[in-house]
Parts: structure tokens; sequence; C-alpha cells
């Protein structure tokens, strides 16, 4: 909205909040005077003037006068807020005082009236003075009261802007909003009620027909102003409270996002309850990334198993399939291609391997440089850890031909029993696995670069899984493994995808040399 529409909005919604306001006031002058105070009357033939002439005339003066000056000074105190910036401690102050100003303005017009017109019937009868002063100073207390309570509801918008600015309301509480919506609905028509069986036992004599309909009269004034005291009270009370349910439901849906957030409008302690619900959301959102970025790092598995419980140093003996992903002729890549393009070339890489392995319900432990280690069995136990690590090896096998033709690499799988828990030291440690798997998948995938487009995998892992899985692998050769004395049974999967190139082993320098991948190195 353009700042002079937004403008011409709030001198609109301003002016009808205080015609209304004083609206509501002379219909309770009137009904004060004529019927709820009847004597001494003031519809006599002596005072034609002063009711049909002067009253009219000062109602519209002042009616124009509060409406045009309030407006006005309300509309320059707010020029921050119609042009969208941010309030400064000067202008929150300015934006409080002028509705202030504007509440005490319509008062002092109201007493204003009182003023005058027991002076112009005084003139005519001084029995008229107390009656004149007292019903029209007790309606100008009623439209004060409704033009506060009005306003504050119109200005939500401001205030919502002033505290998101961190900018405190002074003076606003739900405890004096009480008092006031109390004061608007029982006191002033209580003190209505008194100073009628005042004039009619010391001022007038009033036959008990007149007292009933002057009492009746000021109760159905009570019960009609009261409500609407009532409504606008709960209306300002119930708002705020309404926002942080409605937030709280979706929080416990699980939705924590910036959208939860409700907007602190209200200055008394029920904004400081908005304000705090945005604060504990903030905290819960904080929680939710660290959780995000904690499981990114470590694996999701994981990091729940360390929020459940204090992580301990230490581990415990668990069975388990390892899958050992290695890149081939790494060296060469990292000459050839700046050191960006190989960036986005290995996340590519290491993305389809973690969601062949979160696929297959395994976790992806660590990335040593350009070789991978995932985990099967551990810290969640699986049903058949062997298969679902051969699973997930030839679906490895598969994508990275299709999806990242320009890397190859060798693919082992291990199984056997590992040592699985945190390692390092109490101020910084990780979850691994610790076992000769571990050193039996690497030592594997060296072999595995021989032939790149297949999975190799050892005897025993063919042999712990499930038999429809072990069915798609074939023993391929026996061979002992650098670092080991006896043979070891080598198979591969059945089905051989295609590549659309294919890199040879001897590429590798790790290859021509013997050395094993840093990953196989840590673990011997």
């Amino acid at each position: 909205m353009s700042p002079r529409r937004l403008r011409i909005r709030i001198q609109i919604l301003l002016t009808a909040a205080v015609v209304t306001a004083n609206l509501i006031g002379i219909a309770i002058a009137i009904s004060l005077a004529g019927f709820g105070i009847p004597e001494p009357s003031v519809f006599t033939r002596e005072l034609i003037l002063v009711n049909f002439l002067a009253v009219p005339v000062y109602a519209s003066v002042a009616l124009i006068i509060g409406v045009s000056i309030g407006t006005v000074m309300m509309v320059r105190a707010l020029r921050w807020s119609i042009l969208g910036e941010t309030p400064t401690p000067a202008d929150a102050r300015r934006a409080v005082r002028a509705q202030r100003r504007l509440v005490l303005l319509q008062l002092v017009l109201w007493f204003g009236a009182a003023a005058m017109l027991g002076l112009l019937y005084g003139l005519h009868d001084p029995e008229l003075i107390p009656k004149a002063v007292l019903v029209v100073a007790m309606s100008g207390a009623v439209v004060a009261a409704v033009s506060n309570l009005f306003t504050d509801v119109l200005l939500r918008p401001v205030w919502a802007k002033i505290l998101q600015a961190g900018l405190g309301l002074r003076g606003k509480s739900v405890r004096w909003q009480a008092v006031m919506s109390w004061a608007i609905g029982s006191g002033i028509p209580l003190a209505g009620i008194l100073l009628v069986v005042f004039f009619s036992t010391y001022v007038s004599e009033s036959s008990r027909t007149s007292l009933f309909v002057s009492v009746t009269v000021l109760v159905a004034i009570a019960v009609a102003v009261g409500l609407l005291a009532v409504y606008l009270f709960a209306w300002t009370v119930t708002g705020p409270i309404r926002s942080v349910r409605d937030g709280m439901a979706r929080v416990r849906t699980g939705d924590v996002s910036e959208d939860v957030d409700v907007i602190v409008y209200d200055g008394s302690e029920l904004g400081e309850m908005q304000y705090g619900f945005n604060t504990m959301i903030a905290g819960l959102r904080e929680e939710e990334r660290l959780r995000d970025i904690f499981g990114r790092h470590v694996g999701r598995d994981v990091a729940a198993a360390a929020m459940r419980a204090d992580p301990q140093l230490g581990g415990t003996a668990q069975t388990v399939a390892v899958v050992f992903v290695d890149v081939m002729g790494s060296t060469e890549l990292a000459a050839e291609r700046p050191p960006e393009e190989v960036v986005t070339l290995l996340n590519r890489f290491f993305a389809v391997i973690v969601e062949a392995t979160e696929s297959n319900r395994g976790l992806v432990n660590k990335f040593e440089g350009d070789a991978v280690l995932s985990i099967f069995g551990a810290p969640i136990g699986l049903d058949d850890p062997a298969g679902a690590a051969l699973r997930a090896a030839r679906e490895i096998a598969q994508r990275l031909a299709a999806e990242v033709p320009e890397l190859q690499a060798g693919i082992g799988v291990s199984y056997g029993p590992v040592v699985a828990g945190n390692v390092g030291a109490i101020q910084r440690f990780e979850y691994t696995v610790i076992g000769d798997p571990v050193n039996e998948s690497a030592r594997i995938s060296e072999i595995a670069k021989r032939d790149p487009r297949r999975p190799w995998a050892a005897q025993r892992a063919i042999a712990a899984a499930a038999p429809g899985e072990a069915a798609r692998w074939k023993l391929e050769t026996t061979e002992v493994l650098r670092g080991r004395d006896a043979a070891t049974e080598i198979f591969v999967a059945r089905v051989i995808p295609y590549a659309p190139h294919q890199r040879s082993g001897d590429d590798d320098p790790r290859a021509e040399t013997g050395d094993a991948p840093r990953a196989d190195r840590s673990n011997d």
C-alpha cells in the first residue's frame, strides 16, 4: 500500500473511532439528562435556545476540532509508520503521547461542554448546574475511555512495529485496561444511580415511578456500555492469546519455521508473552538447525543416538557390513582440473554414495579425501546388514556409471565383527567402527579397480547375506590381501552395468605402488 493510501486509511479509521466514541457519549448524555435524571428538567420552553442552538453548535464544533486536530496529530506522530521506516525511541514516545493527547483532547472538549452548559443552564435555573455538569462530565469520561480502547485496537500495527524494533510501550498493562473497562461498564453507571438517588432525595421530590424509570434507564445504559467495554477489553486480551495458541498448535505438529512467529502488537504483559513465544520458537528453530547440521556431519542415526543420551568414549562389539568406495586416478584429476571443478565433481560422486547408503538403511561414516566408508548394522541394527551392504554396492556401481561417468571407483564390501563407538578425546570425538572388515573392504576396493564397473565383496559378506542377494554374486578370484597370510575369496556382482568409458586402474598411483587408501591406513 502506498504511503498516501495508508495515511488516508489511518485518518479514516481514527476519525470513525473518535466519531463513534463521541456519538456514544452524546447518546448517554441525552439519556441521562432526559430520563436517567429527569428532575430538574432541561426540556422547558425557556431552554429552547440552549437545547437546540448552543448544544448542537458546541457539539458540532467540538467534534470537528476533536477529529481534525486529533487525526492530524496522530498522522504526524505516525509518519515513520506510514513511510515504512523503522521507529526510533523518539518515534515510539511520540506515538504513545499522540494517542494519550487524542484521548485527553476528547476529555477536555467534553469538560469544556460541562462548564459551558452548566453556566447556560444555571442562568435559567441554578438547580440545573450540578445536573448539567455531572451528566456531561460522566459522558465525557465514557467517551475518553472508549476512544482509548478504540485507538489502542486500531493502532496495533503501529505497536507491532515499535515492539519488533525492540522498543517498549510504557504505561500499558492488562490491569489498567481492566480497570478502565470496569469504570466504563460499572463505575460510571453506579455513580449515575447514586446521583439519581441524591437528586430525588435532596434536590427535587420524585415519585417512585420516576425513580424506577430513572434507575431502569441507567441500568440499560450500564448494560449497553458495559457490554461494549467488556467486548473491547476481551478483544484486546484474547487477540494475543489466540495468536500464541495458534502458533503452539503448529509447533505441536513439528512446524518451527519462521511462519510460526506471531506478530507482537500488544504493549502489555500479553505482548511480552507473544515475544516470549517467538523467542522460544527461535530457540527451537536453532536447535533444529543444529540437529540438522549435526546429522549431516555425523549421520542422522548417530546424531539421534547422541541426542537420546550423553555420548561416552568407547564402543561395543557389533557385527556389521562395510562398503569402501575409493576414486581412481584422483591425483591426475586434481592436476588436470581446477579445484572448484574437482570439488563439484566429487560432491556429485559423494551424493550418489550417500543416497544409495541411506536408501539401504546404512550410515555414511566418513569421507576420506576421495574415499567413502559406509557402515550397515551400526548404530542402528539391521536384520540383514550384509545383504543391505551388497545391495548398496550394486546400486552405487550402477548409478556412478550412469550419473558420474567422469569418475570411476573401486568398491569393496566386507562383513564381520567390529567395535563401534566414539573414538577420540572427551573434548572431541567421532563415531566410527574399528575392526578387520574395515581394512578388508579397503583392500578389496584396490583389487576392484581392475574392473570398476562392478562391486567386489569378500566371501564372508556373501555368506552372511540373504539367499536372494547372495545369488546375485559370483566368485571371481582368490587372493592374499596385502597385510595378510591367508587367501580371501572375492566375489563380484553378476550383472555388469554399462559404463560410458573406463579408466584403467594403472592410472591410479596408489594401484602402482600398492599404497592403501587413507581410510585403510587409519584402521591398520
